[in-house]
């Protein structure tokens, strides 16, 4: 698809999606400051099915906005007490303060879980799935078809602390905010630099991502989450793309920086890892630690955990 096609057919999306939004004022402000990256535009440069559409957004305002809008739509069809929080300052024993940061971060918490999902919500599973004779799995899809017409478009099914899924392939990232620069300072490969501003129609397409995209090449620019880095390249092999061991060098450098035995830091360099097993790590360490507050994190009681949640 050339750059005329995708921009009409990313404003067609985000035309869709703003009829289902209720709120004149939400609808303004994903109208003004929609980002569109990763992706979504590979696919459509490539010819192929558009898996989801990440956005982000131009301001922190923006995000705030947004986020709660969803967040309260979940809550209202689930009954569940998820909410907005913000980053405030912390004394010196370490409790926060009612001192707001500005550029603070945006979070949704939720009790006892890192994830809420819809009961229709596909979720991540390593189990394998039953084979359906043929005529049963026409049914079957038939039958999920019919149950999806039925249900709001757009509408919020799957919660996580940094990020909303909506249904209809919209996964709206609150983690970061910005201009599109702004926004690849947090990214790792070159092949998804590409992104739509939906305030201006503009398209960026820079040439180190086409070429990396044309040569199915993961090249890695450097990121502030190298672990999420190394654990997404996995998805990208699976399609295809090649690496070469330079590029792992870049990200083990970067990662060697990080204590990854602090459970906060664990918790943030996962943020984008599309799991819900890892949400249940995080859980049970800060269970533990909890309960034990002298206890420290090694890797014997990380590789018992994750060999029994993986």
């Amino acid at each position: 698809m050339n750059s005329k096609n995708i921009k009409k057919s990313l404003n067609a999306k985000l035309n869709k999606w703003l009829e289902s939004i209720d709120s004149e004022d939400i609808k303004k402000v994903v109208k003004e400051n929609t980002i569109i990256t990763g992706g979504a535009i590979v696919s459509l440069l490539t010819g192929q099915e558009v898996n989801d559409y990440d956005v982000y957004f131009r301001t922190r305002e923006a995000v705030l906005k947004v986020a709660k809008y969803y967040v309260d739509k979940f809550n209202e069809t689930h009954k569940t007490t998820a909410y907005v929080k913000q980053e405030y300052e912390k004394d010196n024993d370490g409790n926060e303060t009612e001192r707001l940061i500005p550029d603070g971060k945006i979070n949704i918490f939720i009790k006892s879980s890192g994830v809420l999902a819809d009961e229709d919500a596909e979720t991540v599973t390593d189990e394998t799935e039953p084979v359906l004779p043929e005529e049963d799995e026409e049914l079957l899809e038939q039958a999920e078809k019919e149950k999806e017409i039925s249900k709001p478009k757009y509408r919020p099914i799957y919660l996580t602390s940094n990020a909303i899924t909506l249904s209809d392939k919209i996964q709206i990232v609150i983690r970061f905010w910005g201009e599109v620069e702004n926004i690849h300072e947090n990214y790792d490969f070159a092949h998804c630099t590409c992104a739509w501003s939906s305030w201006n129609n503009e398209l960026s397409l820079p040439i180190k991502a086409l070429e990396c995209i044309i040569n199915k090449e993961l090249y890695y620019m450097g990121s502030k989450y190298p672990l999420c880095s190394i654990i997404r390249t996995r998805k990208f092999i699976q399609r295809g793309y090649t690496i070469n061991a330079g590029q792992y060098l870049k990200m083990c450098m970067q990662l060697n920086e990080l204590d990854l035995k602090d459970v906060e830091v664990l918790q943030d360099q996962l943020v984008g890892v599309d799991s819900a097993y890892f949400s249940m790590v995080i859980d049970a360490i800060k269970g533990k630690k909890e309960k034990d507050p002298e206890w420290q994190v090694d890797n014997s009681y990380v590789f018992e955990l994750i060999n029994r949640i993986f």
